[in-house]
């Protein structure tokens, strides 16, 4: 008789969880180089002995939308945009290498390139410094930095053959798993002076959640309706047996 409770509970605690990702794109639609987030869900079939097989409902993990976020013009001669879906800068951290979409860089006290929690952007040579009285920065297309002295470095932009296995880490950042190796891409598609801006569409997210808040409630119902059939069953074989 529970089995229908538990098949209900195990649609409800995926609900939540998918409520939690709607809420966290939200929290970041002015996130810049932010990806949405989708709760991937799957059914599984229990097969209890002598008994009909039960599906329950399974999240198995977060798939990320990798579809490119709008450009904004920003002026800022550090700040650049990974203009094609493949592609992720290459950030030094203590933690070991990390990547990101997020290109909004400026210059440390020693003239090195960083991001804005001060870990070096790397570089196809490593870390990039930069000496500001040089002339005005130009990063071409393909990464190269250059001023009035000629070519300075040339930025690593790299790409996995599947970024899903990418996991979230502090600061907006990505770590890799072993399995997943960097390939470094030759020509990357970049744009200097704009921000890769977050790819979450609030009104869809809102759309959503009414969505995951009406089938909330429809199931709540059930289970309250499953509640009163238990109930009066039970009250029914009682006056059976003082019958």
């Amino acid at each position: 008789m529970e089995n229908t409770t538990y098949i209900g509970l195990s649609r409800q605690l995926g609900l939540r969880r998918a409520m939690d990702a709607v809420a966290h794109n939200i929290a970041n639609a002015n996130t810049p180089g932010f990806k949405a987030e989708r709760l991937v869900f799957r059914e599984y079939l229990a097969n209890p002995e002598s008994r009909d097989e039960l599906s329950f409902v399974q999240d198995v993990g977060m798939a990320r939308d990798l579809t490119n976020g709008p450009l904004t013009t920003t002026g800022n001669d550090f700040d650049v945009a990974i203009t094609e879906q493949a592609g992720y800068f290459v950030i030094d951290t203590p933690l070991g290498e990390r990547y990101s979409r997020h290109g909004r860089f400026q210059l440390d006290a020693g003239g090195q390139l960083v991001t804005g929690n001060g870990y070096p952007v790397q570089g196809q040579n490593g870390p990039i410094t930069i000496n500001s009285d040089d002339g005005r920065i130009s990063i071409a297309s393909d990464g190269t930095i250059s001023n009035d002295q000629g070519v300075i470095g040339k930025l690593r932009v790299v790409d996995f053959e599947d970024p899903q296995l990418l996991r979230k880490a502090a600061n907006g950042l990505f770590s890799a798993p072993p399995e997943a190796e960097p390939e470094d891409i030759g020509t990357p598609s970049l744009a200097q002076g704009m921000i890769e801006e977050s790819n979450v569409q609030p009104v869809l997210e809102l759309t959503r959640m009414m969505q995951i808040n009406r089938t909330h409630e429809s199931v709540t119902r059930f289970l309250k309706q499953e509640d009163d059939r238990i109930k009066d069953m039970i009250d029914k074989l009682a006056r059976q047996g003082q019958a």
